[in-house]
């Protein structure tokens, strides 16, 4: 049995004649029809059978997009807030989820205070935007744990540093210590905590999870080890030991004909800022679906990038998407 599992960036998904932040940030009934029409073919060609949203604010109408696409269950766990003087204006988003499988229970993602204390956070601690941690009951049985969240946005300042695969978790912690412990970001901070609060919650149990995002921050970034890595929270190991993997990891890269001169493959941006692409969008998963783990439940057999509209067009277009789509698909053992 293969499972398909998607992210998926709707890019202010706000049905008129509502609109987003501010009264003019709206779409007309012609636009609104281009862009759920897009989405509907996007997700006919990602072929999915979960997936996480983010960017959603009108609920019911994705909700009903997605049945119209064959997704019966569709979950948010929090409704994006309208304007106090203006209730057709809507200043906050939410995450949503769409599966085709059973969802035996939705639970909120609680904040792990020892995460606010390791990073000095003074005061009242939220989610930026409030994660889903639902129960999935595959066709098999098989109950798995799904997460959807949309991490703090990144505000690209000096301090939200770019690292690369040869540096260590040391190195990267040294570098932000300063940062940190001086509030000269306070982004990076609350996504620290997003992350480790999500780790936390996915170490405590004991189901195979799955875990998709936005992360808004980049590969190899500190955010990263936060969420996945086990000695980021424990500082007594000697060796990173992954709670959860980049399905991107897991899958097997075919290049057909490579250069005599082939260095590897570059992954695939996801997003663009200042002409500049970025991975933001991942999909990660626990053990249970690495093949080299005696115990793995499955394996990941595909990795797709859904990012025609932003060759056309890096910044992508609110009748779209500014991100790229991922798909990751998964072999279930049998029984």
């Amino acid at each position: 049995m293969k499972i398909r599992i998607g992210t998926f960036n709707l890019f202010q998904f706000v049905e008129p004649p509502f609109s987003w932040y501010t009264k003019k940030e709206k779409f007309i009934p012609v636009e609104w029809e281009e862009k759920t029409t897009w989405i509907k073919n996007q997700i006919e060609k990602m072929n999915c059978d979960i997936i996480g949203f983010q960017e959603v604010f009108s609920k019911n109408a994705l909700k009903e997009l997605l049945l119209e696409k064959g997704f019966k269950y569709f979950k948010t766990i929090d409704k994006a807030k309208v304007d106090k003087k203006n209730e057709l204006i809507y200043v906050s988003t939410t995450v949503a989820l769409a599966s085709k499988f059973p969802i035996k229970s939705l639970k909120k993602v609680d904040v792990d205070f020892s995460s606010l204390k390791k990073h000095n956070v003074e005061g009242f601690f939220k989610f930026a935007r409030e994660p889903i941690k639902a129960t999935i009951i595959l066709p098999n049985q098989k109950e798995i744990n799904f997460y959807v969240c949309h991490l703090k946005s990144n505000r690209e300042n000096e301090f939200e540093y770019i690292f690369t695969k040869s540096d260590k978790l040391e190195d990267k912690l040294k570098k932000v210590e300063v940062a940190l412990k001086n509030n000269y970001s306070l982004s990076l901070k609350q996504r620290l905590c997003e992350a480790s609060s999500l780790y936390s919650n996915i170490k405590a149990n004991k189901k195979p999870s799955i875990l998709v995002c936005d992360l808004n921050d980049k590969e190899f970034s500190l955010t990263i080890d936060a969420l996945t890595n086990k000695r980021y929270h424990e500082e007594n190991l000697k060796k990173d030991d992954f709670l959860l993997l980049d399905a991107y990891s897991l899958h097997k890269i075919k290049v057909v004909n490579p250069h005599p001169e082939f260095k590897g493959v570059k992954r695939t941006p996801t997003s663009y800022f200042a002409g500049k692409g970025n991975v933001l969008d991942y999909i990660f998963v626990s053990k249970d679906f690495d093949k080299k783990n005696e115990n793995a439940i499955g394996k990941v057999t595909s990795y797709e990038i859904f990012d025609e509209h932003l060759q056309k067009n890096q910044n992508g277009s609110l009748l779209n998407s500014d991100h790229a789509q991922i798909v990751c698909e998964i072999e279930i053992n049998e029984e």
